[in-house]
């Protein structure tokens, strides 16, 4: 009956979860600020909001998760390095937990859909997607998740495939048109809440790693340049 810690940075809304399977009935704390400079500072003091009212303390958890992505580059480092910090220093492993997973669960919560298509903004144009089905009490991918145009969101074939995801309320004409995005929740971003259950049946399941062994998901090969790389492409530009 595990205790799960879950912490979720990887867009403009940061939370924190604890789930109590061991509670009866089984409960879920959260809590969640929005302000993406103002994740690492608000990380830690919601952690102890939350163990302090389940009455637990850190090392009474079974194990942390994490989003690890995809999603904002300072995002999803930031809550690997937080989950790692306090993995290390109260000796629990750590899930590393897919964002558009979270937001599948997130929707089959809200709708009772077992069909769903994630769609999460990535900014600069593109969007982070995958699809999911519900099956025997777990998510299985029928689209793995990636990177693209937001009009190259192209989901396999499902019956009552619902949609969710904030990539289609920042490009909606992009998916003006698409039968799957005609009543998208397009509020919806990943939230630790849905990070804490899915990480029960993820420690169950055997994906628990050791702290340092807990890596990010980035689907951009690129997204910033050190000082020297940026001298060097401007020293191009001009010669060119």
């Amino acid at each position: 009956m595990p205790i799960i810690l879950a912490i979720e940075t990887s867009s403009e809304l940061a939370s924190c979860a604890l789930f109590n399977s061991a509670a009866v009935p089984a409960t879920v704390l959260a809590r969640d600020t929005s302000g993406v400079r103002t994740h690492s500072q608000s990380v830690l003091p919601m952690v102890q909001e939350l163990l302090r009212e389940a009455g637990v303390k850190l090392a009474d958890c079974d194990a942390i998760a994490f989003g690890a992505g995809p999603g904002s580059f300072t995002g999803v480092r930031t809550a690997c390095g937080v989950a790692q910090g306090l993995a290390f220093g109260a000796g629990l492993p750590v899930l590393s937990m897919v964002t558009l997973e979270a937001m599948a669960e997130a929707c089959r919560t809200h709708s009772g859909a077992t069909e769903v298509l994630a769609v999460l903004d990535a900014r600069m144009n593109e969007v982070y997607w995958a699809q999911y089905r519900y099956l025997d009490g777990a998510w299985v991918e029928v689209v793995a998740p990636r990177l693209s145009a937001p009009q190259d969101v192209a989901p396999q074939p499902a019956s009552g495939l619902a949609a969710c995801g904030n990539g289609f309320a920042a490009y909606p004409e992009a998916f003006a048109g698409k039968d799957f995005a005609a009543h998208a929740i397009g509020d919806m971003l990943p939230h630790a809440r849905d990070m804490a259950v899915l990480g029960a049946r993820a420690l169950a399941a055997g994906l628990a790693v050791p702290a340092d062994q807990a890596q990010p998901i980035y689907l951009r090969n690129k997204v910033a340049y050190t000082s020297a790389e940026r001298q060097a492409i401007n020293a191009a530009k001009a010669g060119g």
